[in-house]
């Protein structure tokens, strides 16, 4: 089956010259599909060695460097050394939050590119009622529960704008939720910089204790086996939103209106879908994950709001769902993946390597992705005019 794509390679146009044709794939084997991330991963990894030579860093010593300071050495393991994972548990979490988000938008083929944003002003919107709106000596069970609902409502709402614009006035998303990214930044800076700043620096008054989300090092007193570690309690977020994820699309009518649509809009359409309602419903689901990413974040780690706690969270959610192959499961895998090079990226030098990682790694997926879906085929100017002569007799 052919999608149609022809291009010119050589010679005048017409029927004498060498053309090639790219080929939707009819089928791919199972085992390729599972097989494929650890190909493309395996593959930018020997990209990045290769550019990591040329400006005279070891890949060997600086992967070994990455592995060992995100997830430990053997001989740490053997000790009970779990502070390197625990480490990445953290870096993990969001990651895993605005991965399930996208990847939820993605399987409906709504190219929701602003997670970014929407962890940003869901992380606002934490801020606001952990300084703003209840009172300091309000209590744990209630302050976290608020400040999630007003992490995940401060997303879902920023996720439901571009919803609408593609829902009602059929606006292209991708370009719609980019440049909210840049929006939700700006006015996040506007209020630690202004209202919310601190003696006029670019952060907010840190959260009160009771706004903090527990760590396992609080636990210490009574298992000196977590004394060190970080991870705090919104790994837990994470894993209950891949849960839930893949409950919708597995187990529910919306979940399989979900995959309907994206597979073929027409005959969801057909079908008597609502393609306005989901499309609203995806974006603020896939924002509110996002948003509650920007609240774990805040309250687990930085304690106050400020300018750039994130970095770039929402933009390598789109590596970590295609990886992942918009599973819900393997986006946890994949986010400890991206988490340790965050982690391991601050052991070696120069600066910008994990950034380059991650600029390989999204490259070759893509690439790699198109190779999968369809093939590349070259074809000579004699079955160029075979092929003529056959349309031209049905």
């Amino acid at each position: 089956m052919s999608t149609g794509t022809e291009g010119l390679v050589s010679g005048n146009p017409g029927p004498r010259s060498w053309r090639v044709k790219i080929e939707r794939r009819l089928e791919q084997p199972r085992w390729l599909m599972w097989i494929s991330p650890i190909i493309l991963i395996l593959a930018a990894l020997a990209v990045g060695a290769v550019l990591l030579s040329i400006v005279g860093v070891d890949p060997r010593l600086a992967y070994s460097r990455i592995f060992s300071a995100a997830f430990g050495t053997p001989a740490g393991w053997l000790r009970g050394e779990i502070y390197p994972l625990s480490d990445t548990t953290v870096k993990a979490t969001p990651l895993i939050l605005t991965g399930v988000g996208v990847a939820l938008a993605f399987r409906m083929r709504m190219w929701n590119i602003g997670a970014e944003g929407q962890l940003f002003i869901g992380a606002w919107a934490t801020t606001g009622v952990a300084l703003h709106l209840l009172s300091p000596e309000t209590s744990p069970w209630i302050m976290i529960p608020a400040m999630m609902l007003a992490g995940f409502l401060g997303g879902a709402l920023y996720g439901a704008i571009p919803g609408v614009l593609k829902a009602w006035l059929n606006v292209n998303e991708i370009i719609t939720t980019l440049m909210l990214n840049y929006v939700a930044i700006f006015f996040n800076n506007y209020f630690i910089y202004g209202p919310w700043a601190l003696r006029g620096f670019g952060l907010s008054p840190r959260f009160p204790r009771n706004a903090w989300l527990p760590r396992l090092m609080d636990l210490s007193d009574r298992f000196p086996i977590f004394r060190g570690l970080t991870a705090h309690l919104g790994i837990l977020f994470g894993v209950a939103a891949v849960v839930v994820v893949w409950y919708i699309l597995k187990y529910t009518k919306w979940g399989y209106e979900i995959r309907v649509i994206g597979d073929n809009p027409e005959a969801a359409r057909y079908a008597g879908m609502n393609l306005k309602r989901n499309i609203v419903l995806v974006m603020m689901v896939s924002g509110g994950l996002a948003g509650l990413a920007g609240m774990s974040e805040l309250s687990g780690v930085v304690h106050l709001l400020q300018e750039r706690f994130s970095p770039g969270y929402g933009f390598t959610a789109i590596i970590i769902a295609w990886l992942a192959k918009l599973n819900p499961w393997g986006v946890i895998l994949v986010s400890y993946l991206f988490g340790g090079l965050l982690v391991g990226g601050d052991q070696i030098q120069p600066f910008g390597i994990v950034q380059m990682l991650n600029g390989i790694i999204l490259f070759v997926v893509i690439g790699g992705e198109l190779l999968l879906q369809y093939r590349v085929r070259i074809l000579r100017p004699e079955r160029i005019v075979e092929r003529a002569a056959e349309a031209s007799g049905s």
